[in-house]
């Protein structure tokens, strides 16, 4: 019958039942005596209680009760006798085990012992154990007296309000005295099934049971699990992200940036309820995910632009300042100079962008690029700037080759002069393999220009490494600028 009434009244839904801390009640039992004697008349039991919970599945139970226990003696053959009943005073302890909980209904087991003081009197309408025939429904008291009764049972409380639960129970109890009907006849002891029907109050109930920082009944006015610390599993805890962090316990990505709350919190240090934690214009899970950026930092590589204006707007490397290795930064060239960040010749004049700022000319007007002078006087140096090689190596790039065929026009309308072809290194590496490495370069330059038609009477390659720098070697600028080709008119 319990079990039926759990299904009907019990709608499933999964909350917390306990957290009350305390609780008490009353209760009405239907008692049906276990004796020699016949059970044939209705016997009862009240029974007042107080509970404490000891934790999520145990709670002790202090209970008072106040009772009839009544039977019709059909077996001493006393003549007119037509009911033996006792009074009965039960004080019982008891432990009782909630295996599950349901804000709803609470089903339990019990068991537990108690003391019994007990009065029997022996009823009759016309007889007197004393021998006189006076009328009179109570004859007189026969027995009394004290025991020990072991109980146990099962039962369910069901919410009917806020803090009110109506208690079914069923049990046993065994009675360790044979005289609490004032009949002792063979092994059986005195005993009683009780069926019960009670009413429940309890004080706060509130608990925290997956101690997560917030007590069940905020759990479940928000609609968070209060059996699951973390309900979105983010990383984060349900308290933690509600008192915390303000994100929201049931979305594991609050900003919906790409990254999990925890992430944000525990791993990349953003703010969790802020898509772009930089304001660069992109998201943080972008910036982790896709471009390998900072989130933390607008402009990742110190360029002068933000991150997201070089995804989205310049389509520049937000993690390479430079991205066109003209020796500017993409930040310079957009802002400052106007020039193309991913051209390194935004003008196409032969000269890059860098050494155009470097040397005063214009890198938006490829006319500038090479000086151009009708005549050199002996002695007279021209530093040809733009010249580039490979890594390393005395290898003339092919972006070189617009200078050196303005070059080669030059002294092609010059026949009767000659020149000295110099290579020159900054002071990084040993002297002696910049010497060959400048050398290798003047030589280069010299061979392209024979390739081209050029005598080679007319031209001498020599290399002096680091020995005649124009610029100090301490920074990567002054370094660039020494990295050279001159050429010198010697006739």
């Amino acid at each position: 019958m319990i079990l039926l009434l759990m299904a009907v009244v019990s709608p499933v839904t999964f909350a917390q039942f306990d957290g009350y801390n305390w609780k008490g009640g009353v209760q009405f039992n239907y008692l049906y005596p276990t004796t020699e004697l016949t059970s044939d008349k209705f016997s009862f039991l009240g029974r007042g209680f107080i509970n404490k919970e000891l934790n999520k599945y145990l709670e002790l139970e202090l209970g008072f009760g106040f009772g009839r226990y009544l039977m019709t003696d059909e077996l001493t053959g006393y003549p007119n006798v037509d009911r033996v009943e006792s009074t009965i005073i039960p004080i019982d302890l008891r432990l009782k085990y909630t295996p599950f909980h349901d804000k709803n209904v609470n089903p339990y087991v019990y068991a537990g012992f108690g003391l019994l003081r007990y009065y029997v009197t022996w009823g009759s309408s016309s007889y007197n154990p004393e021998g006189e025939n006076t009328p009179g429904p109570f004859a007189g008291a026969f027995e009394n007296g004290w025991t020990g009764f072991p109980t146990a049972g099962i039962g369910s409380e069901f919410r009917i309000a806020n803090g009110v639960f109506l208690d079914l129970t069923a049990g046993y109890s065994y009675y360790l005295s044979d005289m609490v009907n004032n009949v002792k006849w063979g092994d059986l002891q005195d005993g009683a099934i009780n069926a019960g029907l009670g009413l429940t109050f309890t004080g706060p109930a509130d608990a925290d049971d997956d101690l997560d920082g917030l007590m069940t009944s905020y759990e479940e006015t928000i609609g968070t699990d209060p059996l699951n610390p973390d309900t979105d599993g983010d990383g984060l805890k349900d308290g933690e992200e509600v008192k915390k962090y303000n994100t929201n316990p049931l979305a594991a990505d609050s900003d919906n940036d790409g990254l999990n709350d925890g992430e944000e919190v525990l791993k990349y240090k953003t703010n969790p309820v802020n898509p772009d934690t930089d304001g660069d214009g992109l998201k943080d899970g972008e910036e982790v995910q896709k471009y390998n950026t900072d989130p933390l930092n607008p402009d990742t590589d110190g360029d002068g632009l933000n991150d997201g204006s070089e995804v989205s707007i310049h389509k520049t490397n937000p993690l390479k300042s430079d991205t066109d290795g003209d020796g500017l930064s993409d930040g310079d060239e957009v802002n400052k100079y106007k020039t193309n960040p991913l051209k390194a010749d935004t003008d196409g004049g032969s000269v890059n962008d860098g050494i155009e700022v470097g040397r005063g000319t214009n890198p938006l007007d490829a006319s500038d690029d090479v000086e151009k002078k009708k005549e050199m006087q002996v002695g007279e140096v021209l530093i040809l700037e733009g010249i580039n090689f490979e890594t390393n190596s005395s290898s003339i790039t092919s972006e070189s080759e617009e200078i050196l065929m303005k070059s080669l026009e030059y002294i092609n309308a010059h026949p009767d002069e000659s020149y000295e072809i110099s290579g020159h290194t900054d002071s990084r590496g040993t002297r002696a393999k910049n010497m060959k490495l400048s050398e290798d370069r003047a030589t280069s330059v010299m061979n392209w220009l024979i390739s081209h038609g050029v005598s080679s009477s007319r031209l001498k390659a020599i290399g002096y490494g680091p020995d005649n720098p124009i610029a100090p070697n301490d920074t990567p600028e002054n370094m660039y600028k020494n990295r050279r080709i001159e050429f010198k008119r010697v006739k």
